[in-house]
């Protein structure tokens, strides 16, 4: 972390907070002129134009205390941060147009109504991050106050005498009252050590309003260098090997806040602070590319979504650091109405940093292991198709952690046959006491074994030794003893194994071999695989789960020692929805104190 004295010295000669952040070869009024007539900006100015004439048509919703205070007495998130973040959408879109189109004096209104109607908001903090006295909640800091410091800051260096001097006032007292002060004079607050997404976003957000739109040195010497502290903890949370244990999604969040902190920096400091310089920084900007296995279709362990879409301005802007980040294909662009949390800093540099020059190819094959995470990821092509299987080891305290010490992901042409859930509906419960409930965190809502009756447990104690892994050209390996995840007093050991082999030319097949040692006999012992497509029992020693795209993944096991069956269950996914998805279950039918169970998963 550099002292507030080496923050304070590289600022004394720093280039101002100007346009020149933002557009360093040319003008604001030239890039967008440039963006309007090119056909690679087409698409996306399409989405966001038509957003616009959506919420023209509506008025700014608002945030009532009935509303308010749904999540204390429910539990339920969503309906205060619906309202919450289409107030965040009508802001982003209409500067954005503004910046497009200033000859719209309609963009503008708009604009200024939502910059006041944010600035009258009782809190900038969510419901689920802020409760208390009233003085307690204005001291608050969370994700989103300080996202949306940092968004209006921006907005009004960018829009410049365009906004009324009025408006301009209330961003910077706002700005001063619910960052600056509290993080200067009311900390230290709960995040700012932590090794999550969290440091990123909450210190990169008020360092970057603070680079914008503070004109004192030492005070802004004082949030920046205390901001550099965070990021140390941010990327202490981070293994050598670049792996984030939150999932792609939070690394575009994370990372992603790590990125525009640090990009506002080195410009502001001409270079002299430059957090890109970093062998780990370097190492962690290519995970992108190791998480994807087809497609959107990622290795979506933690709070992660199966499919998730690219930010093609933060990934070019990488590419444009690192040499050795691949740049994802153009369609995985990531659609401007999808971010349902409105995140200014994604959205603007998604036009900003997007180089129509870079355009990406489909990702290529690839097989990584990644040795502190302890994941082996594989995205195989051949002339039968494409093909992704993930594995991981690992522990139980992960962040956004779900209790999956050994689960799997196996894909093909597009589609997911044996799944990882994701991240369920975000409530209270859902971070709380009950989040090992709800199937998409816990043991039985992954493909993991049930022993004994018992489900793995949470802790750093449930953990993985990974007793072998190999990521090559023919086959990918990875062996691991997982016994610590389960509190069954008289399981000894239980080892599994993963070889993926990887033909040239047919399809691979997934061998996994358990081997269960117990001190007695056990009660029962049980293999779980998890899938979102409806399986079916075929002959004798196998059960088949046939795909949508005309592929069927064939599970073989020895029926003279497991009994198959399925079960039909659901869960809400992030986004609230009622989802089907299916357990395939295979009961031993000999309870022994040495068992070892082999199956093979072949697609047809």
């Amino acid at each position: 972390m550099a002292s507030k004295e080496a923050v304070l010295s590289a600022l004394e000669k720093a280039a101002p907070a100007d346009l020149r952040l933002y557009y360093p070869d040319g003008g604001q009024e030239e890039f967008w002129k440039r963006a309007k007539a090119s056909p690679d900006y087409e698409e996306a100015l399409r989405e966001i134009r038509g957003e616009g004439e959506r919420l023209l048509g509506s008025p700014t919703p608002e945030l009532t205390y009935n509303l308010f205070v749904i999540y204390v007495e429910r539990g339920s998130r969503k309906e205060y941060e619906s309202v919450y973040f289409e107030r965040r959408r009508r802001l982003n879109t209409f500067a954005i147009l503004s910046l497009l189109e200033p000859e719209r004096e309609e963009w503008l209104g708009a604009l200024r109504d939502t910059i006041w109607a944010l600035c009258d908001e009782y809190t900038w903090c969510l419901p689920a991050h802020a409760w208390g006295t009233s003085s307690e909640i204005r001291r608050t800091i969370d994700l989103f106050s300080a996202e949306t410091g940092f968004t209006l800051s921006e907005i009004d260096l960018l829009l410049g005498d365009r906004l009324p001097p009025l408006l301009r006032e209330r961003i910077a007292e706002e700005a001063e009252a619910r960052l600056f002060r509290p993080y200067l004079e009311a900390g230290p607050h709960h995040w700012e050590a932590v090794r999550t997404n969290w440091s990123a976003v909450c210190a990169g957000s008020i360092g970057a309003a603070a680079l914008i739109a503070l004109r004192d040195p030492d005070r802004l010497a004082a949030i920046v260098s205390k901001a550099l502290g965070s990021m140390d903890c941010f990327l202490d949370g981070y293994g050598d090997d670049g792996g984030c244990l939150e999932g792609l999604g939070y690394w575009n969040y994370g990372f992603g806040y790590y990125v525009y902190f640090a990009d506002l920096l080195r410009k502001r400091t001409n270079g002299a602070i430059d957090l890109f310089a970093s062998d780990k920084v370097r190492r962690i900007a290519a995970f992108q590319q190791k998480s994807y296995l087809d497609g959107d279709l990622v290795a979506n362990f933690s709070d992660s979504r199966p499919r998730i879409k690219a930010q093609l301005g933060l990934s070019h802007y990488l590419g444009s650091v690192y040499e050795e980040v691949e740049l994802p294909p153009a369609e995985l662009r990531a659609p401007y109405a999808e971010d349902h949390c409105s995140r200014w800093a994604h959205a603007f540099r998604n036009l900003i940093w997007f180089d129509p020059a870079k355009g990406g190819s489909e990702w290529a094959a690839a097989d990584d292991y990644l040795p502190d995470a302890q994941w082996l990821v594989s995205r195989h092509r051949s002339g039968a198709g494409r093909f992704g299987f993930a594995a991981k080891g690992g522990h139980n305290a992960e962040p956004h952690n779900h209790n999956d010490v050994g689960h799997f992901i196996v894909t093909a042409d597009g589609e997911t046959f044996l799944a990882d859930l994701g991240s369920g509906e975000y409530t209270k419960d859902y971070f709380g006491d009950g989040r090992y409930a709800y199937d998409c965190n816990g043991a039985q809502g992954h493909s993991v074994p049930i022993v004994d009756g018992a489900l793995q447990a949470e802790g750093a104690e449930s953990a993985a030794v990974v007793l072998e892994a190999y990521a090559g050209p023919e086959e990918d390996r990875l062996r691991i003893e997982m016994g610590s995840a389960y509190r069954v007093p008289n399981l000894k050991s239980l080892v599994r194994g993963f070889v993926w082999r990887k033909p040239e030319q047919g399809a691979p097949a997934l061998e996994l071999t358990d081997e269960f040692r117990f001190d007695g006999q056990p009660g029962s012992v049980e293999e779980r695989f998890v899938s979102l497509l409806p399986p079916v029992l075929g002959e004798e020693g196998s059960v088949l789960v046939p795909g949508r795209n005309g592929r069927t993944l064939r599970i073989r096991y020895d029926a003279d020692a497991l009994a198959a069956s399925v079960e039909e269950r659901s869960f809400r996914d992030h986004s609230a929805r009622e989802t089907k998805w299916y357990a395939i279950r295979l009961a031993a039918t000999r309870a022994n104190n040495e068992a070892i169970f082999r199956l093979r998963f072949e697609f047809e």
